[in-house]
């Protein structure tokens, strides 16, 4: 009798800690937008733990996907506490390593340059878990500015405190830092993404 193949399995099945990160993000992000559009601001952090999960996430590297952008954007340090709170520490290390502001008023960030620099000094220094999630981050963030880059062309960067020039380098940079090992599963599609911008903005 011939062995039927077994359907592949996933590292990480959704549970309820899963549905339960996702509704700290949502009541986060309730009413922000992606810059310039009228899209929702909760589906990127969707998209972000869908890739992640894609490159094997675990439950709590997934969580923190969902919540990667919840302090930058939803009050900094307090927030912080919360996730730590909530969903424990490993998930907190991860929001917090990935995140390159902690202010209370999302409007009083630092400049922007200051603050990517400080973020790009953290991830030369950072765990698998990390860089898992932020190269997701950044491989969604790639793939919605050369979507939105094609349909609108160069009107695209009135949306951004950093032109093409510095969004360029720090995609640049973020890809040194996360796409140096071939074998992680995101190293080629970041390496894609950030080439396809390089090819839109130096023909």
């Amino acid at each position: 009798m011939t062995e039927r193949p077994t359907a592949p399995t996933s590292r990480t099945r959704p549970g309820p800690r899963l549905s339960e990160a996702f509704e700290f993000a949502r009541q986060i992000h309730d009413g922000q937008l992606r810059k310039g559009t009228t899209i929702p601001y909760i589906t990127h952090p969707l998209a972000v733990c869908a890739l992640a999960l894609t490159f094997g996430a675990t439950e709590d590297e997934a969580i923190a996907a969902l919540l990667h952008d919840s302090a930058e954007d939803g009050g900094g340090k307090a927030v912080l506490d919360d996730i730590r709170k909530t969903f424990g520490p490993e998930v907190e290390g991860i929001v917090r390593a990935c995140s390159d502001s902690l202010t209370d008023d999302p409007d009083q960030k630092a400049p922007w340059h200051e603050r990517k620099l400080h973020h790009l000094e953290g991830l030369a220094s950072s765990d698998r878990p990390v860089r898992l999630v932020a190269a997701s981050d950044k491989l969604h963030n790639l793939h919605s500015i050369l979507t939105d880059l094609r349909a609108e062309g160069p009107n695209l960067w009135n949306r951004f405190k950093a032109g093409p020039k510095d969004q360029l380098w720090y995609y640049t940079s973020c890809l040194a830092l996360l796409g140096d090992d071939s074998t992680e599963p995101w190293s080629s599609p970041l390496r894609e993404a950030v080439e396809a911008l390089r090819a839109q903005l130096e023909p």
